[in-house]
């Protein structure tokens, strides 16, 4: 299977100039009749979704989502975009129970022919990631990448279109097996995202691999407030045991930071709140911080517009006039938030993006714009919630 059509990068917006795309794909672009859908000859990873079996599973909860095997041919997968600072992804899943409003990595299930809502719902366990794994990385994997000239290794991203921490692995063990495979090489460039404090069960194996290799850690932290946290990540842990996991990692010696993406326009962006998400990132050991404005894919407008309908209905209207035609917040409005960003940066000494060199020599072949001040909560206030 080719690595472009299983690839797990953030593609190119399909909207440019606030133009959509005339593109004719029948899935990202347009409601699919369901009869044509079940009638549709599936190809690709389409067609291995669809024969995938269900996977075991000890959990017994009604609101348990569906597990599947998903026999893929590959794991390390090539991301070719400029925007990103990565050469490769390893996803040890599809789909993420967390359930996040906002994940724009719900496309992925579309390239299944499967709608973006059942994202949390169907998890599809990608089988022999191991020993895929190590026929992937002595096939494919380059120590000289050509972004850096030759002077720094390609950089592999472990969870960019998925949790590799959500509940599955606790069952599966997907991304634990990924990574003491990892464990047994030298030189390479690895970073991890997460919104879990299960990570710290592999501590051990994190310190295997960055003593042989360069190892970044992010813990994801969008917000301090717990009901709103609850709202926005409904099945991720809290925020205060995310933190704790950014200390125990430290603790351990490791190189760990805290993203505070995305920050959400009228929503997670009031005053002093993004400061005391990178306060309590740096009173737990953080290095590094950062965070960027809310991007919007159409698989991912098409849940989180009627969620903020529901829940924060006088924001509703400015959503709809920013992200119904674009991607992306105006660029007035993400100017001023990199403005914030640098700002708290400064004022706790964090570093904007990790470098953590290689240890190894290489052997290895403002709310202002048009935005209503009375819609954005009071600094202090409970999150504009309707009624649970």
């Amino acid at each position: 299977m080719a690595d472009r059509m299983t690839t797990d990068c953030p593609p190119e917006s399909e909207v440019a100039n606030g133009t959509p795309s005339s593109g004719s794909d029948p899935v990202r672009n347009a409601p699919v009749v369901p009869q044509e859908r079940a009638h549709a000859r599936l190809v690709g990873i389409a067609r291995l979704a669809a024969c995938s079996p269900p996977a075991e599973t000890r959990r017994k909860s009604p609101e348990r989502p569906e597990y599947f095997v998903l026999p893929v041919r590959s794991i390390l997968n090539r991301c070719d975009s400029n925007r990103v600072p990565f050469e490769w992804t390893i996803n040890p899943y599809r789909g993420c129970e967390f359930a996040c409003k906002y994940c724009y990595a719900r496309y992925t299930h579309e390239y299944m022919e499967l709608d973006g809502g059942e994202f949390e719902k169907k998890i599809y366990v990608k089988k022999d990631a191991a020993a895929l794994l190590a026929h992937d990385v002595s096939r494919k994997y380059s120590y000289a990448s050509e972004k850096s000239d030759g002077e720094r290794p390609e950089h592999i991203a472990i969870g960019t279109a998925t949790d590799p921490y959500q509940p599955a692995e606790r069952e599966y063990g997907v991304t634990r097996a990924c990574l003491e495979e990892l464990a047994k090489r030298e030189g390479m460039s690895i970073s991890i995202i997460t919104k879990s404090n299960q990570i710290v069960r592999d501590i051990d194996v994190l310190k295997k691999i960055a003593a042989r290799s360069s190892l970044q850690i992010d813990v994801t932290v969008t917000t301090l407030r717990p009901r709103l946290a609850r709202l926005l990540e409904p099945r991720a842990p809290q925020p205060k045991l995310r933190l704790a996991a950014v200390k125990e990692l430290r603790e351990a010696g490791l190189q760990v930071g805290v993203s505070a993406s995305p920050l959400l326009p009228g929503i997670t962006d009031g005053g002093g709140e993004l400061e005391a998400v990178a306060a309590a990132a740096k009173e737990a050991g953080a290095q590094w911080f950062f965070s960027g404005v809310l991007f919007l894919m159409p698989s991912s407008a098409k849940q989180f517009l009627p969620f903020v309908r529901e829940k924060f209905p006088r924001l509703a209207r400015q959503y709809e006039q920013w992200y119904s035609k674009n991607g992306y917040a105006p660029e007035e409005y993400r100017r001023k938030a990199s403005e914030r960003v640098g700002r708290i940066r400064r004022k706790y000494g964090f570093e904007s993006r990790p470098w953590v060199p290689v240890n190894q020599k290489l052997t290895c072949s403002q709310m202002a714009l048009s935005w209503d001040a009375a819609a954005a909560p009071p600094i202090g206030s409970a999150p504009l919630l309707a009624a649970r």
